[in-house]
């Protein structure tokens, strides 16, 4: 168990982010999940038993103090890092020409500037044992929608996947971007009901997730788009 691989998941109490966590649990990874809520972690870790392999962390993604905070719990719990994925983020669900400025400013810099503090928290670390960056990204970073300032966070995190490969890459890090279709998680809750159609599981961009992970050594899959059949844009 000492030796055995050691994951960083940000905003991983629920949805995607949760399920990344339970496969990787699953495939004996040792796992660190953060996450705002106290309360939630809590009810995670007591759903999954509370496995000596899980470490919890409250903090904020989008604060330096707190994501060095769970690199460094983590390092000293495990002993080591091979992969961070930056999954929290969310959506205020309104548009740049009629929306509420009151939420942009807190979803800009949990979905732009959150994955950028970990990726700096934690190069170092995966430096030693050659590991892997996965940014949890969406379609809408690669798909214009009117007036959508989310999709823009997006955007920016696609370009970040990229920017950050080229610079890290020759460190032995590989970087993979996840970008998901529609997906059946808490992040429709602003908007009172899911989309119309069909959308795929949080279990299912997991197992995306944990492909990407656990490929051989020396191969970099570096984009994954991934849609529910029936969703054309």
């Amino acid at each position: 168990m000492t030796d055995s691989p050691v994951a960083l998941i940000t905003g991983g109490g629920s949805g995607i982010g949760a399920a990344v966590a339970r496969r990787l649990l699953e495939a004996g990874y040792r796992v660190t999940v953060t996450g705002r809520g106290a309360e939630r972690l809590a009810a995670f870790a007591k759903e999954l038993g509370e496995p000596e392999g899980l470490l919890t962390v409250v903090g904020n993604a989008a604060e330096y103090d707190d994501v060095t905070s769970a690199v460094d719990r983590t390092l000293t719990a495990f002993g080591r890092l091979d992969t961070v994925v930056a999954n929290a983020g969310f959506a205020t669900h309104d548009a740049v020409a009629d929306g509420d400025p009151a939420g942009w400013t807190e979803m800009v810099l949990t979905n732009v500037l959150g994955p950028a503090l970990l990726i700096r928290a934690s190069v170092d670390a995966l430096k030693e044992t050659r590991g892997r960056i996965v940014l949890v990204g969406s379609v809408a970073g690669f798909v214009h929608t009117p007036g959508n300032i989310y999709g823009a966070t997006k955007w920016a995190v696609t370009g970040l996947a990229e920017n950050t490969r080229r610079q890290v890459t020759e460190w032995g890090v590989g970087v993979t971007l996840i970008a998901p279709g529609r997906v059946e998680t808490p992040f429709w809750d602003g908007l009172g009901s899911l989309p119309p159609g069909h959308l795929l599981t949080a279990d299912q961009i997991a197992d995306s997730v944990v492909w990407a992970i656990r490929q051989p050594a020396g191969v970099d899959v570096n984009t994954v788009v991934v849609r529910p059949v029936g969703q054309p844009n």
